[in-house]
């Protein structure tokens, strides 16, 4: 084998604190967006704000991650995976302590949107690290499978674990159980080699006109009133600066010639329903189970261990009908499971409404959309050239965490001026939007995500080497083109 080609040679104890540091941190991520819904009852009991103040509480840690995603990676690339995603670790793991100590609402929202922009940097660093550390691809994709594992972990024990640590000891140490792993996870940075800085270009136009648009948006949804229709009006003005910088600018953080391709439209459109239903439904239902059906915050995070205990499982299963049958299938198959089960909820559940029948009736979203998520995520993939897979990963999560916000912001409202009737009102909504993006998902081609096609953008920058007289193979694959 040519030295030039031989992987490079880690030591495993270095390769397995990176694997370890950088799962853990992924766990604390996703653990964040989970954990602090069963807790609210419990915060606005103690703090006050009312509903507003609870929309809050979730939204600004949600958008504030949300937002900075689309610049982190490059972030990270000019700062070294493994500085950015240290000083994430530490600048995450401080507002946690500063989320357990707030002595009010103001200053608990604060930090949690320190704690979201800390999450962004440490999201794509975490997998930089993992990359790095795994010269081999068989081991890297094992190492990289186990790293997503942690995140769909995090998601099944968030509920049950919020509403363990409410119960047993207060809301505050929801925060609280971040510093002992946060403090784990720089540990085993200390066995990880230092990542070289890359050169990478910032859009900080583009990043600051995304950032104020989607702030005022989510304003205008929870505020309301004559505030709300003028931030509403912030919103327009900050995204058609938004798409002016983007068309213009040599580096956008959202290349708007990704959305030529039908594979991208489609796949953020699904992955933004997705969000709405299962984002809006776990904070609708929090909500429901306590204030509404009266049981303990553990007793709401119980319910909800049905619903996200299938999910590793289901993910397991979507890859292997997407590999054999391509991502159309479990795609449209995933949204459709999703959409029956939200009619059923419409239909079935009220104030009365048996507690383990509506424990029951959950399941069918999150099998849903843990069916569809991974192929959609895959097919987007394919579907770009290798050289913007980055961006086009950073475009879904930043999506789909803003349209998980909006359906916090939109549904907390509709909730609070009557409880059930707002419940229902907010699973049409869901149920209407994945039914179009259930249908627009029937546009993907049968081998999508399966490598057999690469569409749109890909086919793009394929007839644009041609045309240059450069290989093929410099910008993506044309197999499959018909």
């Amino acid at each position: 084998m040519d030295t030039k080609t031989r992987p490079v040679h880690r030591p495993p104890a270095r390769t397995a604190s990176a694997l370890g540091a950088a799962l853990l941190g992924f766990a604390l991520i996703t653990l964040d967006t989970s954990v602090v819904n069963v807790a609210l009852p419990a915060m606005g009991a103690d703090l006050g704000g009312g509903m507003t103040g609870l929309q809050w509480v979730v939204d600004a840690y949600t958008l504030a991650f949300a937002a900075l995603l689309l610049s982190t990676g490059a972030l990270a690339d000019r700062a070294g995976a493994s500085r950015a995603y240290a000083a994430g670790v530490v600048v995450f793991t401080l507002a946690s302590a500063a989320c357990g100590l707030a002595p009010g609402l103001p200053a608990l929202i604060a930090a949690r949107v320190v704690q979201g922009l800390a999450a962004a940097v440490m999201l794509p660093a975490s997998l930089a690290l993992v990359r790095e550390a795994y010269a081999d691809p068989v081991r890297r994709a094992r190492a990289v499978s186990l790293w997503a594992a942690g995140g769909t972990v995090a998601v099944a024990l968030g509920p049950v674990a919020g509403g363990a640590l409410t119960s047993a000891w207060s809301w505050r140490w929801i925060f609280f159980i971040n510093l002992p792993l946060g403090l784990l996870a720089l540990a085993l940075m200390g066995r990880v080699a230092r990542s070289r800085p890359r050169p990478a270009p910032l859009d900080v136009p583009g990043q600051l006109t995304a950032t104020l648009g989607l702030g005022a948006l989510t304003f205008a949804a929870i505020e309301g009133g004559r505030e709300g229709w003028w931030a509403l009006g912030v919103a327009v003005v900050a995204f058609a600066a938004f798409l002016l910088v983007e068309a213009r600018h040599p580096h956008p953080v959202v290349p708007l010639g990704l959305f030529r391709s039908t594979t991208v439209a489609v796949s953020v459109a699904a992955g933004s329903a997705a969000s709405v239903a299962s984002y809006g439904m776990v904070f609708v239902f929090s909500l429901f189970f306590q204030q509404v059906r009266g049981l303990s915050p553990l007793g709401a995070g119980l319910m909800f261990l049905p619903m996200t205990g299938l999910l590793a499982a289901v993910n397991v299963l979507s890859a292997k009908v997407a590999a054999r049958h391509g991502a159309r299938l479990p795609i449209v198959a995933g949204q459709v499971v999703a959409i029956t089960g939200m009619l059923l909820l419409l239909l079935y559940v009220d104030d009365a409404t048996p507690l383990a029948l509506v424990a029951v009736l959950l399941v069918p979203l999150a099998l849903g959309c843990g069916l569809a998520l991974p192929p959609l995520i895959a097919a987007m993939m394919e579907a770009v050239p290798a050289e913007r897979a980055g961006t086009a990963a950073g475009l879904l999560n930043a999506v789909r965490q803003t349209a998980g916000a909006l359906s916090i912001a939109v549904f907390g409202s509709l909730v609070a001026g009557g409880f059930v009737h707002g419940m229902r009102v907010s699973l049409v909504l869901s149920v209407a939007l994945m039914t179009l993006t259930a249908l627009a998902s029937t546009r993907l081609g049968p081998g999508s995500g399966t490598g057999r096609e690469r569409s749109g953008t890909g086919r793009e920058a394929w007839v644009r080497n041609r045309r240059a007289g450069r290989p093929a193979s410099s910008g993506g694959t044309r197999s499959g083109r018909r």
